[in-house]
């Protein structure tokens, strides 16, 4: 295995990170402001799904039409790819504070626009054609959104303190997701059901335009990272083709990324997407009890992250990877089997186990889609591999999952994908990666 041992920080950069240890936690509020509005919104249309499925759908077979909309958002991760290279690409270019003001204007707009649309009952097959369009720009800017944010802060962050700073950015996320799912949980339990599946369910969505705004200014208000003003000469030697030059150049630590990362899509928007709903249609919880089990497990993993980054920093990305792979293996049908005891209890139970191999995986996955990656090219590479494998599969996932309970009819058939998932994991990371929590952040690690 091959260390990159750290040399003497530029002084230009050092000094910065020294000074002012408040422009840091400002760039971890400008960056993950933005996770939050992404996963905000991808939490509420998970948990809304039933109410969205009876919007823009034909009414008939219930489950058929919530997997219409879990495969609507299927659809516009394949296009995730796309919309993150563009967004890389300008990232590398214009620099990461200017492709982030926009990435998170759009956004809230997109989202927005979701509350406002028409339904299946007014404008027929339209509804979901429309419905489908916004989604995939959303998922066009989001492929950028994300892995901007996190080489924002990761090039602002202290050396040697990489992963604890990142794991902020995942706690952005997750955030977001609780922030959803908290609302999702309060607007049904505010309205009766037809109110709820009549006009209740928009008030979420176009509640995230103010969201994004708040993003924006919070935005305009940090500067340019140090390390990407450091390594183009303030912003003056930019690569001109950062994609071609990322496929070219570190396409190695891209397929590293894909193979590494897989599993923690899978296990994640099972847990936070699917698992909520398959406790409801399947287990018997009614859906505020499934929601708030899921509320609870989400609030004890985030101040969990921050110690999963420091420990990270200390013994590297490698180990913890390779734990999580493990857990995902070993813990994962443990706390299907908990939550197939049919109580409260028993759901809160089995998401407090599950959330085990989140502890390893999380934060560190966030922390490598930035550092395995050399800063010129940063964000196209980072977008490539991230899109490529994790946001492909962040989408696909509730639909499959939904797919194979309804054909298998148990849900161990979800961990027996998830299980390949981390099988490969296993070799990718233990075979070809090399341990980068050392290492200089703005060099190729795979050169």
């Amino acid at each position: 295995m091959s260390v990159g041992m750290p040399g003497p920080p530029a002084p230009a950069l050092a000094a910065d990170q020294q000074q002012a240890p408040a422009k840091i936690r400002r760039a971890v509020y400008a960056g993950g402001v933005g996770n939050f509005v992404e996963q905000f919104d991808y939490g509420l249309y998970g948990y809304m799904a039933p109410m969205l499925a009876s919007s823009f759908f034909p009414g008939g077979n219930s489950a058929a039409t919530v997997m219409s909309t879990y495969a609507v958002l299927a659809v516009a991760c394949v296009f995730r790819p796309l919309g993150g290279t563009l967004v890389g690409r300008w990232g590398d270019r214009v620099g990461r504070k200017k492709a982030l003001l926009w990435t998170i204007v759009m956004m809230g707009v997109s989202t927005a626009l979701i509350g406002a649309l028409p339904t299946y009952q007014q404008v027929g097959f339209l509804a979901p054609l429309l419905l489908v369009l916004i989604r995939t720009f959303q998922g066009m800017i989001s492929g950028g959104e994300y892995v901007g944010a996190v080489a924002f802060i990761m090039e602002w962050a202290k050396p040697h303190q990489r992963a604890y700073y990142t794991s902020y950015a995942s706690n952005s996320c997750f955030l977001g997701i609780l922030g959803g799912a908290g609302v999702a949980a309060l607007v049904s339990t505010a309205f009766e059901q037809p109110v709820l599946e009549s006009w209740g369910w928009r008030i979420p969505f176009l509640a995230v335009l103010p969201l994004s705004l708040l993003g924006l200014w919070l935005r305009s208000r940090i500067e340019e990272t140090p390390e990407f003003m450091r390594e183009t000469e303030g912003g003056t030697n930019i690569v001109k083709a950062p994609v071609r030059e990322a496929l070219r150049e570190q396409w190695r630590p891209i397929l590293v990324f894909c193979g590494a990362s897989i599993m923690l899509a899978i296990l994640s928007y099972t847990w936070v997407t699917y698992y909520p709903e398959y406790l409801t249609s399947n287990v018997g919880l009614t859906r505020s009890q499934a929601l708030l089990s899921n509320l609870i497990s989400v609030a004890v993993l985030m101040p969990l992250l921050p110690l999963a980054g420091k420990l990270s920093d200390r013994i590297g990305r490698k180990p913890m990877l390779i734990i999580g792979a493990l857990a995902c293996i070993f813990l994962v049908p443990l706390a299907f089997a908990i939550g197939e005891q049919g109580s409260f209890t028993a759901a809160v139970g089995s998401q407090l186990v599950y959330i085990v191999p989140e502890f390893f995986l999380t934060g560190i996955v966030t922390t490598c889609s930035a550092e395995l990656f050399a800063t010129r090219t940063r964000f196209s590479a980072s977008a490539i591999a991230y899109n490529s494998s994790f946001s492909i599969f962040m989408g696909v996932t509730p639909f499959i999952a939904a797919l194979l309970v309804d054909g298998f009819g148990t849900i161990y058939a979800v961990w027996a994908y998830l299980a390949a998932a981390a099988v490969l994991a296993l070799v990718v990371v233990t075979v070809f990666m090399k341990e980068t929590y050392r290492s200089e952040l703005g060099a190729n690690k795979f050169a």
